[in-house]
């Protein structure tokens, strides 16, 4: 048969190379520098963009989307080509996708600093960008299938499944998502309010990580590692049971985020059932990853490369495992609104992805540049040195969340809390923020020194943009094939086998949601916020308070002791986002309205040490210093009113008249208190919405 010349596309390969090296070295200094904010809470220099909680979202977005997703896309570009034996689509739809994600994570990264953000976890960013990553996102998925379309290679080998499956999903959970309307260019508000913005959220956040951190990742390891250890996979037959249960079962486990929450028990239950489920297909994988080093373990002590992989694919089944025990009740009891759950999500990235990361990048580049890699001894100083930070960072931190747990939760023999000052745990837990800060030091030192070893590298050799190869034209003629083997060499039948497979799980999910909606009970105390109350909301949601403070009881005695009344689904009808929280670093806010004086509040603001000796909170001095920006009030309103929150209808006309009236009240209130504050200020609206807070229940009287 004639062979048929070709050229593989490495130019573009390159591009992403580039660009994952320089935003992981990004992402994790911003990580770096927001870990020493929780002990040195001045070093954001008293200015708003670089307070912890807006360059938290900066710092994870960079992570995820700009570090991993970069690093998805270059052992895509490279392994995708060669599994199919065709350059890729088009290159132009290739450099259109590499500058046009480079475009957004820039814009991310100038907005989040900005405080535009929808303050839903993983999803923060604004409608444009949400508009401009749906149009990316097709541009890529038509250069990949146009290239497996257009293959030399009849059967389809098991990492394109995975990006086959990453593709769909991540399409479906961003659009499911991302439903919201405007008010402003940079302003939203979701459709889905209170419970089921939480379950849409959450089905989103923890898919996210499905099908953006772990199926493509999986598919990289089934390309990279055998090539790396020069062994076939271990399991053929595996890999297809691992493929099709892990993407049917993962889109089921979302609720387990929401344990203990308004969220209804049976949804709760439904989240539980399905992760400890996930353990027995994340565990397959990684066997299959682990065992095809079979007979090369005396290749794993000298090759770095294998290594990293053996290391990442480990942290891989520690992450599976801990997750659906999270999923368990009496475990999650323990462990959630801690720093349990920043350990656990760090093991994944740091281990998982950022050593799988890290061993493609010192595979491929002496094999783009034709040379040797210039220094082993170096990589094996990164290897050891970000090994010892991902142990520093985890064991600190772990550490740090059973000491929370444990104080939150201790009572005196007379049946009191024996920590009722929230400010007494977080002083207990510095010292393992401090570890944990050397632990990302260490990790990111082990980075930087990988740059170098790739750069002298890529220095000593010489990269060819077009890559001449030669493959013989795919085979037409019909064979009896059966079973999956027949799938295989299918890939419009594959694709929409498992887009079936994961809207399944989504589709179940989606019919009792609309339930939610139209069965949470109704208290009739619960009103829509005032105008000045709306308009503090957004600016607690533009600083991004969420990121450090719940706003969800649970039904513990240690949280109704400390708190108050329990969280009841009925109270957040009219919450357009939802804003339970992830992780309390300071105390939850549910119930905080009317326990302290307007003035406590003010001082707290523009000095938390104040009212609050040690306190790790920034002070946000420009609340009192900013005038409240009005213009978009009506508009809040009608967008508000769009998505079923009942304000009367021209009520937008009259809406600043009851907003200067409440205005002005708080503000003669600070004035009394000997605080000259003007009702145009911000902080007169973010004291508004403090005070809201909880007070449509009657609260239970606190001990």
């Amino acid at each position: 048969m004639q062979l048929e010349t070709f050229k593989y596309d490495n130019k573009i390969v390159r591009y992403f190379i580039m660009a994952t090296v320089v935003w992981g070295v990004v992402g994790m200094t911003v990580g770096l520098w927001i870990a020493i904010l929780l002990y040195l809470p001045e070093l954001n220099f008293g200015i708003p963009y670089t307070t912890f909680s807006r360059l938290r979202p900066i710092h994870t977005n960079a992570v995820i989307f700009a570090f991993v997703g970069n690093g998805i896309f270059m052992g895509i570009y490279y392994s995708l080509q060669r599994l199919c034996k065709a350059r890729m689509f088009s290159d132009l739809l290739s450099k259109i996708h590499f500058w046009g994600w480079q475009l957004i994570i820039l814009l991310a990264a100038v907005t989040l600093a900005a405080g535009y953000t929808t303050s839903k976890e993983y999803a923060e960013l604004e409608w444009p960008l949400d508009i401009l990553i749906t149009l990316i996102w097709v541009v890529f998925a038509i250069n990949m299938f146009g290239t497996i379309i257009k293959r030399r290679e009849k059967h389809m080998y098991v990492a394109i499944w995975f990006y086959i499956a990453t593709v769909v999903t991540v399409a479906v959970l961003h659009i499911a998502n991302s439903i919201e309307v405007p008010v402003s260019f940079w302003k939203s508000y979701p459709v889905y309010a209170g419970v089921q913005d939480a379950l849409v959220q959450w089905w989103y956040g923890h898919n996210a990580v499905a099908f953006f951190l772990t199926t493509p990742y999986l598919g990289l390891m089934y390309y990279y590692m055998p090539k790396a250890a020069n062994r076939p996979v271990y399991s053929y037959r595996l890999s297809i049971i691992h493929f099709w249960a892990l993407i049917f079962i993962y889109i089921w486990a979302g609720p387990h985020h929401l344990l203990y929450s308004s969220l209804p028990d049976w949804a709760q239950s439904l989240g539980t059932v399905f992760s400890l489920m996930l353990i027995a297909p994340s565990w397959g994988g990684m066997i299959n990853g682990l065992l095809t080093l079979r007979g090369a373990w005396d290749k794993v002590r000298e090759e770095p490369v294998l290594k990293f992989m053996v290391v990442a694919v480990t942290a891989y089944g520690m992450a599976t495992l801990e997750g659906p025990m999270l999923s368990l009740k009496s475990v999650n009891a323990i462990a959630h609104f801690t720093d349990w759950i920043i350990a656990h999500v760090h093991i994944g990235a740091l281990g998982w992805n950022g050593f799988l990361t890290f061993a493609v990048l010192y595979w491929l580049i002496p094999r783009l540049w034709k040379t040797d890699l210039y220094s082993k001894k170096l990589a094996n100083y990164h290897f050891w040195i970000g090994f010892m930070g991902i142990v520093f960072y985890a064991a600190s931190l772990y550490w740090a969340a059973l000491t929370q747990s444990l104080m939150w939760k201790q009572f005196t023999p007379d049946g009191l809390l024996q920590y009722p000052n929230f400010l007494e745990t977080v002083l207990q837990i510095i010292p393992m923020y401090v570890i944990r800060s050397i632990g990302g030091l260490l990790y990111l030192t082990g980075v930087v020194i990988m740059i170098y070893n790739l750069a002298k590298t890529a220095k000593s050799g010489s990269f060819e943009n077009d890559e001449e190869a030669q493959a013989a034209p795919m085979n037409i003629e019909p064979v009896k094939e059966k079973g999956h083997r027949w799938l295989e060499s299918r890939p419009v039948q594959f694709t929409i086998l498992a887009t079936i497979a994961i809207l399944i799980g989504g589709l179940i999910e989606a019919v009792p949601l609309y339930l939610i909606k139209t069965n949470v009970p109704t208290i009739s105390s619960v009103k829509p916020y005032s105008p000045l109350e709306l308009e503090g909301r957004d600016l607690y949601i533009r600083e991004g308070c969420n990121n450090c403070h719940s706003q969800l009881i649970r039904p513990f005695r240690s949280e109704t002791e400390r708190y108050g009344e329990y969280s009841k689904a009925g109270e957040y009808v009219y919450d357009h986002p939802f804003l339970w929280g992830s992780k309390r670093t300071g105390p939850d806010l549910l119930r905080v309205g009317g326990k302290y004086p307007n003035s406590w509040h003010y001082h707290h603001f523009v000095d938390p040490p104040l009212m609050s000796p040690g306190s790790i909170m920034p002070a946000y001095p420009w609340l009192a210093e900013n005038i409240l920006d009005l213009s978009y009030l009506a508009s809040r309103i009608s967008a508000m009113r769009s998505i079923g929150v009942p304000y009367a209808d021209g009520y937008e006309t009259t809406a600043l008249k009851d907003l200067r009236e409440q205005a002005q009240l708080i503000a003669l209130d600070l004035q009394k208190a000997g605080i000259p504050v003007d009702a145009n200020k911000e902080i007169i609206a973010m004291i508004a919405y403090m005070q809201r807070l909880g007070t449509d229940i009657k609260v239970k009287t606190q001990k």
